[in-house]
């Protein structure tokens, strides 16, 4: 992966050498390491692409919360700025989905297109008590005591099973997520609530939904199709972080959609 260069926003890190600009957006308590996959797929594809270390994550700095989404989307928005880059496609996974909603509805100008992997537009009110007691956990126990489970969310028993290397690799991604970033960031997922507006978005949008996924189950993605006006959807296997389990699947539908669109 390239050396981190970084803006008043954090790092970022710049792939391929000609193209239109992908932006690609992480989940909680990853960083961009996490789109591997992806970056080469995409630069293979001719597109150069952007990855970035939300604030509280990787290398960015961790500023004092509370944040909010829109904060969160106003980072990746002054990037853009400070990076010359006046139009992007948009690539979000989990919270990275929801970046990219406040995104697409606050500077709809900004996106060429939007791709909404795993997520969600709005929690029901009992997610709130889930989260406090994870971020309780966190204060408590360190990221270690919500490694375990998260690792059961992210990913199928058979593939955990069958891929030690990786469950290692994203367990020690989950363990160097700074505290309070996580904190701060689990805070502002949990006041999600899109739906209502979602009709506002005009750009291309595509839809990835993984059929064993716990956390945005494809119920979730179903009310996200219906709300956005000509979203396209892909369904695929796997479990939350569908975008590494099933990464051929992933890459083929993202390049597909993508491709569509030059």
């Amino acid at each position: 992966m390239n050396t981190p260069l970084t803006t008043r926003q954090g790092a970022y890190f710049c792939f391929g050498s000609q193209g239109p600009w992908v932006v690609l957006s992480h989940s909680l308590a990853t960083d961009h390491t996490f789109w591997e996959p992806q970056i080469n797929a995409l630069v293979r594809s001719g597109w150069r692409v952007l990855a970035y270390d939300t604030r509280g994550h990787g290398t960015s700095p961790c500023p004092p919360g509370p944040w909010s989404l829109d904060d969160l989307a106003d980072d990746a928005l002054a990037l853009l700025d400070q990076l010359n880059i006046d139009r992007a496609h948009f690539v979000g996974l989990s919270m990275g989905g929801m970046i990219g909603q406040h995104l697409a509805l606050k500077a709809p100008q900004r996106l060429a297109s939007l791709v909404l992997s795993c997520t969600s537009s709005a929690y029901p009110p009992g997610a709130r008590a889930l989260w406090d007691e994870r971020i309780a956990l966190v204060r408590s126990q360190g990221m270690q005591g919500v490694v375990a489970g998260t690792l059961e969310r992210w990913f199928t028993p058979t593939y955990r099973a069958e891929n030690p290397g990786m469950m290692a690799r994203i367990a020690h991604m989950i363990r160097r997520t700074p505290i309070e970033g996580y904190a701060a960031c689990a805070q502002a997922i949990v006041t999600l609530n899109t739906t209502g507006r979602l009709g506002g978005i005009r750009c291309p949008v595509l839809v990835i939904s993984a059929q064993d996924d716990p956390g945005t189950p494809p119920a979730m993605h179903d009310i996200i199709e219906a709300a956005i006006p000509g979203a396209r959807r892909a369904r695929l296997s796997g479990a939350h972080l569908c975008n590494i389990e099933s990464a051929d699947a992933y890459n083929q539908a993202l390049t597909d959609f993508l491709n569509s669109l030059r």
